[in-house]
């Protein structure tokens, strides 16, 4: 399981109820906007599975991730890749849909903390629900550098869309 550099924070499914989110603010307002207003709706929906970052016994939300299904067109990825995979149309993928750290969190390694997180939830998942990679699309330039430092690919006809293989993460844990 992934560890931060401070143990008092630890990393749980969202709960309406129970966290605070109503203060969050990491600097992208479309990433601000769907926790305050729309998480709850997408986990309802069954839309996103979302997690949140919180301090022990504390309700305010520090940062938080998001994860669904998601289909890869196999023609969307790299020859090198295509050549090792079944000649199926799509290859059933995880999607890091969201991934933030509120801006009073900076330089705690958060973002890392939440990431690594994702990482292993999604594959565990793998035994019971197929996933050939999990796939992220950076919101800007900064999780693009973010992602890339982490050995995710980028697509290559979508430098925004990147892909971590699922054989490649096994190895980091």
């Amino acid at each position: 399981m992934p560890q931060t550099d401070d143990s008092q924070y630890r990393i749980e499914p969202f709960d309406k109820k129970r966290h605070n989110r109503s203060n969050f603010a990491c600097g992208v307002e479309s990433l601000d906007l769907y926790l305050q207003k729309q998480v709850n709706q997408d986990l309802k929906r069954k839309i996103a599975a979302p997690f949140v970052l919180i301090e022990e016994g504390q309700a305010k939300v520090f940062g938080y991730y998001t994860l669904c299904a998601f289909s890869v067109h196999v023609g969307e990825l790299p020859v090198d890749i295509t050549k090792r995979l079944p000649r199926y149309p799509d290859v059933p993928a995880t999607l890091l849909g969201r991934l933030a750290v509120d801006q009073t969190c900076r330089g705690r390694r958060l973002g890392e903390f939440l990431l690594m997180d994702a990482l292993h939830r999604s594959l565990k998942q793998t035994g019971k629900i197929a996933s050939f990679a999990i796939v992220v699309d950076a919101v800007n330039e900064d999780a693009q550098r973010f992602y890339l430092h982490f050995g995710f690919q980028p697509f290559p006809n979508r430098a925004d869309r990147l892909f971590l293989p699922m054989k490649t993460i096994e190895k980091l844990f």
